[in-house]
């Protein structure tokens, strides 16, 4: 996939779903109103076409983001030049926070897998914030130590379930309808959505291989589901 730096497109203001979107947040759970939007006093809501780098290992850690709608993949590169996909994350999904906090440099780097709409919040108002209001600091900090621990027993879970599985519910997060026969295009790569399902990408091709059983039609990134109630019990473990 390109990483050229194709520049994103700005837009004022975020609209309510977003609002919503960010409250649901580990970050800010908790926060009322007021404080949310002193906190995003200097935020910027951004479009990004696919193939655009958000930023690259090492740079300083300006902002860290929220993802409004798209899919957004951190990775490092080798000494050979190869890309080793950290992870991916998507819609309702915070990255690089760590790096704003520590006051480094972004350990890794940020490419858009797909057309992406992000929040991007600048490090230095944003702790400026956090300094003045110790308590909505603290407040923020004990909501990402939940989130820590929610993430810990996802994982546990995680592991737990067959490849099949795993994708499986991903594909029925992805669906645009929960009945019936659907048709849904894969919105990154192969590779990427192994990397964000914790799994090897020829692992995946399996998986694809086993869910064509209950009737999956794959062409290219283009999957045909003639029943999402099959799809959904596989999801269930059935």
């Amino acid at each position: 996939m390109s990483s050229v730096h194709n520049g994103p497109t700005h837009r004022s203001g975020l609209a309510a779903p977003d609002w919503v979107l960010l409250r649901r947040l580990p970050l800010f759970e908790g926060l009322d109103a007021d404080t949310l939007e002193r906190l995003l006093a200097h935020s910027r809501v951004e479009s990004w076409p696919r193939g655009s780098q958000l930023f690259r290992q090492d740079e300083p850690a300006r902002h860290f983001y929220v993802i409004l709608v798209g899919w957004v993949k951190l990775y490092r590169t080798t000494a050979e030049g190869h890309e080793s996909v950290v992870h991916v994350f998507t819609r309702g999904e915070s990255f690089a926070e760590a790096a704003i906090f520590a006051g480094g440099r972004y350990p890794v780097s940020a490419g858009v897998a797909d057309t992406t709409r992000l929040l991007a919040v600048p490090a230095e108002p944003f702790l400026r914030t956090l300094e003045a209001e110790p308590t909505v600091a603290r407040n923020m900090l004990a909501a990402m130590s939940r989130h820590l621990r929610q993430l810990v027993t996802a994982l546990e879970q995680l592991q737990a379930h067959s490849a099949p599985q795993r994708l499986a519910t991903f594909l029925v997060g992805i669906a645009p309808a929960a009945e019936g026969e659907v048709e849904l295009r894969l919105p990154i790569d192969k590779a990427l959505i192994a990397a964000r399902l914790g799994m090897q990408p020829e692992t995946l091709s399996r998986a694809l291989a086993r869910l064509r059983r209950v009737g999956l039609e794959v062409e290219g990134d283009r999957i045909r589901v003639p029943e999402m109630d099959r799809l959904r019990r596989v999801s269930e473990g059935a």
